[in-house]
């Protein structure tokens, strides 16, 4: 710091791309603070040293900094943000600089920090070199370099051909004669956990229909047979370019790929937006600092890019392949979680590790599964509330009849993303345990159930968090994160540009809800040191019926994508209202009609399992009292099985 001449150092989770996950290579604010979590910042100023993250990491963070750390906790009272810490520690210093390397801040990150700091007379200053990459010289990982295949058009739906004939009608629109975007060419890999994504730009152009794609190792890739047993093509076939990845020649669109050097596409960006045959340049909010910085301000456009608004709003091929995709998970998940339930009233020593090694290995099993969507949080008591828990051998709790038992997992497909989460109980639950369960149920089904009114202005999903967490807000409780995330179709588990969430105040990208979008609803309740709670379905943005038709008015609502029931020991009927106990019977039909066929032949403990939690609720009208399947039915049923096995 004190050679580059800066002050205090920003360090980011993201990568040069932006990624939610990035690869162990890019891991810099893990590697210098020890927080692991998804999602943080650190400043290090020549003498102190600081993060923040969310209530997502809170307990994680108390538990994996060290003492040379100060714990920001964003969203709590009295707790400055990034920028006022910075301007409050260097208040005293003559020039003072803040630093940051530009490839890995986006633009509007970058602006925000540079408005706030100017006033205080603190200059944003770019460094030409990644400091934690220059002093983390041993243990670092490689850089991710993963084959790259092409997904059929049986699972995208559309070719790549088509999506870029959208860009250049988008451009056209508004008047744009370049964009810098990814995720347009039907094509995944390997280069990030969980993810099927590779480090790439794409730089399309109106003039000459130019698209030209970097990537890391081009020559060898663009030539090595595909390593996805549904995938045929070669990548140079595929993109209908050259061997070389030259287009010389080549008849349609086609392709240029030139080796992955992010000076390279700097340059690039810099030579198309400063010509004069160039208006407008188009770059996503995410876009680094490093390409924006160099495109001149009259000639920059930030926006959702057309790219991000279509792989939001699925095609009808990947609507289907979302909806398949959850009924093959459904069916992994329900046949773990009858072993499971068995191993643990049979006194067989299960634990969080234990349990998301066995439920991957199920979810392998389905066809088209390419492994996990996220690490699993596979979580006991205590530890699921901590919200994004990661279950390792230094924090492994026993599964037991005595504690709540927390499972968010999830799986890639090719033709989809899924992300689902359960509790349970594998004894019997106190009153209160039983209560906050309820009410996150209640709160799942209230938010699945609504209709809205389609807008020029919306609604977006901010509008209607609130309707999750309602029944809690009832009582006084709460939890510390959104109620809904975007999910893309076998690409990240977590998608832009919308999302589903009051912890966040407006923000540029945000995006209203709009038919064939995906999203989670996950409510929850975290009990700080004894248990969590937390329910997620996966549901699809679509047009619904009513009883009236307003003029020239859309509605929408949802329709739940994922197929597991809920858990009978956990919930207080008397708290359900008929429309609830309607809506809960009519989603366990629903399972059963789709998978339980399947089930019973293939998987009959499965099968018998899934057929005790989804035995109707019913209610007598006269005194609104509800029956339904007891925990000692359950029991029956469930001793009955382990008998016959």
């Amino acid at each position: 710091m004190i050679s580059a001449g800066i002050h205090a150092y920003i360090i980011p989770s993201e990568d040069a791309h932006q990624s939610e996950y990035p690869s162990d290579y890019d891991l810099r604010r893990k590697y210098i603070s020890g927080l692991s979590g998804s999602y943080g910042l650190a400043v290090v100023t020549r003498d102190q040293a600081a993060v923040w993250t969310d209530g997502r990491y809170f307990l994680q963070a108390e538990g994996e900094l060290d003492c040379n750390w100060i714990l920001m906790k964003m969203g709590e009272s009295g707790v400055p943000s990034s920028t006022e810490w910075v301007i409050s520690v260097l208040a005293s210093t003559t020039n003072a600089k803040v630093g940051a390397y530009p490839f890995l801040i986006n633009s509007g990150n970058w602006i925000s920090y540079d408005t706030a700091l100017s006033k205080e007379s603190i200059t944003m200053t770019p460094t030409s070199e990644d400091l934690v990459g220059k002093i983390w010289t041993t243990g670092r990982p490689q850089e991710p370099n993963s084959p790259i295949n092409a997904l059929p058009m049986k699972f995208a739906g559309r070719s790549w051909q088509d999506k870029i004939g959208d860009m250049h009608k988008a451009m056209e629109e508004k008047e744009v004669d370049a964009m810098i975007v990814t995720g347009l060419l039907n094509l995944r890999a390997a280069d990030i956990a969980y993810n099927p994504f590779f480090l790439s730009y794409i730089i399309v152009e109106k003039q000459g229909n130019a698209t030209t794609l970097y990537i890391k190792n081009a020559a060898t890739k663009l030539t090595q047979n595909q390593t996805d047993t549904e995938t045929t093509e070669k990548l140079y076939q595929h993109l209908n370019t050259g061997t070389n990845g030259d287009c010389t020649g080549r008849t349609g669109l086609c392709v240029t790929v030139l080796e992955y050097d992010p000076v390279a596409v700097q340059e690039k960006v810099r030579t198309v937006a400063n010509s004069d045959a160039t208006q407008m340049v188009m770059v996503s909010f995410s876009c680094n600092h490093a390409l924006s910085s160099v495109i001149p301000e009259a000639k920059r456009l930030r926006e959702n890019t057309p790219v991000a608004i279509a792989k939001a709003k699925k095609n009808e091929v990947e609507r289907n392949g979302m909806r398949n995709s959850h009924k093959r998970d459904a069916v992994a998940l329900i046949t773990f979680m009858a072993e499971l339930e068995k191993k643990v009233k049979s006194n067989v020593y299960m634990t969080e590790v234990s349990a998301a090694l066995d439920l991957k290995t199920e979810r392998m099993k389905g066809l088209y599964n390419r492994g996990l969507s996220f690490n699993s949080i596979s979580a006991v008591g205590s530890n699921g509330a901590i919200i994004h828990y990661s279950p390792s051998n230094l924090t492994n709790k026993q599964i037991t009849t005595s504690e709540m038992y927390l499972l968010d997992s999830g799986g890639q497909y090719l033709d989809g993303t899924t992300d689902v989460t359960r509790t349970f109980h594998f004894g019997t639950p106190s009153k209160y345990e039983k209560e906050c369960y309820t009410r996150v149920l209640m709160g799942q089904v209230d938010l699945a159930r609504f209709k809205f009114a389609k807008t020029k202005f919306g609604p977006y999903g901010r509008e209607i968090d609130a309707i999750a967490r309602r029944p809690l807000w009832e009582v006084g409780l709460q939890y510390r994160h959104g109620t809904g995330h975007g999910i893309g179709m076998f690409l990240s588990v977590h998608e832009g540009p919308g999302r589903i969430s009051l912890s966040h105040a407006p923000f540029e990208s945000d995006s209203p809800l709009d038919d064939g979008q995906f999203f989670s609803d996950e409510p929850g309740y975290y009990e700080d040191e004894q248990f969590g709670i937390r329910l997620e379905n996966i549901f699809m943005v679509k047009e619904v019926e009513t009883t009236y038709k307003f003029p020239n008015t859309t509605f929408l609502g949802f329709e739940t994508v994922t197929l597991v029931p809920y858990e009978p020991s956990l919930i207080n009927y008397d708290l359900l209202s008929q429309s609830q106990v309607d809506w809960i019977n009519a989603y366990h039909k629903r399972i059963m009609d789709t998978i339980g066929e399947e089930l019973r032949g293939n998987k009959p403990e499965a099968y018998n399992w899934v057929a005790a939690r989804t035995r109707p609720i019913t209610r007598t009208v006269s005194s609104s009292t509800v029956t339904y399947p007891s925990f000692a039915l359950l029991s029956t049923i469930l001793i009955s099985l382990f008998v016959w096995v």
